[in-house]
């Protein structure tokens, strides 16, 4: 859970550090704040509580820049290939000795191309996209995580899948 919900805050903040510092402070809310709640309901109220602190960043973000100016803003941002945030072996090493070099390279380029088309998808639309499809919760989840209705979920969701699909046609990517 911790992997989908890290990628969830980075897809949304873009940045590796503050989107763990935000799945901490989510982790601690709900520990210190809903230790006495069922376990059934600890998902969904988890989502909740990153949403919220997700929300609470660019607040703090905003409210930061409008104070201050960072001088590493404005030097180049170069990011680092260390961590590949979809790279996901699940079978261990076996695929990995039957996988040639053009197969692996393609499907890195493949999910490169997936993230940068999800993380350009609007706020709202990512946000909908990735509770229903990435943390696989229903229209109702969604629209309680969310805070909007189950309509809102539908239209958002509908319309990151047209945005996605087109964008990775124009790519050269097609299911």
């Amino acid at each position: 859970m911790e992997k989908k919900a890290f990628k969830r805050a980075f897809y949304h903040v873009r940045d590796e550090d503050a989107a763990l510092d935000i799945l901490q402070d989510s982790m601690i809310k709900l520990c210190s704040n809903y230790a006495d709640k069922p376990v059934a309901e600890l998902p969904l109220l988890f989502q909740r509580i990153l949403s919220n602190t997700v929300l609470d960043w660019f607040r703090r973000k905003k409210t930061r820049n409008a104070l201050f100016t960072n001088l590493s803003d404005f030097g180049s941002d170069d990011a680092d290939g260390d961590f590949d945030l979809l790279e996901v072996n699940a079978s261990g090493d076996q695929e990995a000795s039957v996988e040639s070099a053009e197969q692996w390279i393609g499907r890195v380029q493949t999910l490169e191309h997936i993230e940068s088309a999800v993380m350009a998808l609007p706020a709202r639309q990512r946000e909908a996209f990735l509770l229903r499809y990435w943390e696989e919760l229903d229209v109702a989840e969604t629209a309680a995580v969310m805070g909007c209705s189950e309509g809102s979920v539908k239209t958002h969701c509908s319309r990151a899948i047209q945005a996605l699909s087109k964008t990775l046609e124009n790519q050269g990517l097609r299911p």
